[in-house]
């Protein structure tokens, strides 16, 4: 991670390419409500319900991400998913897969909510698309308890940050490091997401994912609830440039991470 964004809150309506929401898809909604909303203080109300059970949490009433149930039958991974901002969904859709990635779910409503996808890029990584209409996205960050920052982690970044720059019209960012492969996506001059390619060190039972960054007031406690909560601490709260970082993962595997932010 090599920016993270500011504490101003986001936008009402969220500028195309930037991050406007993070869902979650489990076999257990009501064990993974309990575990969130411990961990992060979080409340749930009802969401669009067209791919199954849906909730939106809220911090402070303020909505923050989305949990919903998997079906019985879909064996898919357990994973946190970015949604990346769309004024067309259809013309992302199409780009999408003239690029090189796979369009699994959708263009598809959701009820007055607005329309998503789901796809892949060409690496096999899963991200959302959401096109607005009644439901803006996320209305809050900067806070513990919102996601602060989404990173690709991929084998490495110059073919898959093609792809994400011509289907969202990204300005990149390349960190100029012979041993460090990392690009930063920027909307209107702002960094919204990273990439980085992590070669050898992927973890072969996961391939590429997108990493989701929660913010916590103390990365040392969190983790100690989240294990006192059932879930796993995969790496230890450490420095990083932007505050001590710990990688975790939720009771059914959902890896995210966890960031002490320093404002």
């Amino acid at each position: 991670m090599t920016e993270a964004r500011g504490s101003a809150a986001p936008p009402a309506r969220h500028t195309p390419g930037t991050p406007c929401w993070v869902s979650l898809m489990v076999h257990g909604m009501a064990a993974t409500q309990e575990f969130y909303g411990s961990l992060f203080g979080w409340e749930f109300v009802p969401g669009p319900q067209q791919l199954g059970p849906y909730v939106r949490a809220l911090l402070d009433g303020q909505e923050v991400a989305g949990i919903g149930q998997l079906p019985p039958d879909r064996h898919l991974p357990v994973a946190w998913t970015p949604y990346l901002a769309s004024d067309d969904i259809d013309l992302t859709a199409e780009t999408v897969r003239l690029c090189g990635g796979t369009v699994g779910v959708g263009p598809l409503d959701a009820g007055e909510a607005g329309r998503l996808v789901i796809g892949s890029d060409p690496s096999g990584a899963v991200f959302g698309v959401w096109q607005t209409a009644a439901h803006f996205g996320i209305s809050v960050a900067g806070v513990p308890g919102t996601p602060a920052w989404h990173e690709l982690l991929t084998v490495e970044t110059a073919s898959v940050a093609k792809f994400y720059e011509t289907v969202f019209g990204y300005e990149e960012e390349p960190v100029v490091s012979a041993d460090f492969d990392y690009v930063t996506l920027h909307v209107d001059g702002r960094p919204v997401a990273g990439l980085h390619g992590v070669g050898n060190d992927l973890p072969r039972d996961r391939g590429p994912h997108w990493m989701t960054y929660f913010e916590v007031a103390d990365a040392a406690a969190a983790a100690h609830l989240l294990v006192d909560l059932g879930g796993h601490v995969l790496r230890p709260p450490h420095d990083s440039p932007h505050g001590l970082v710990a990688t975790v993962a939720d009771p059914e595997g959902a890896r995210f991470s966890l960031i002490e932010n320093p404002h």
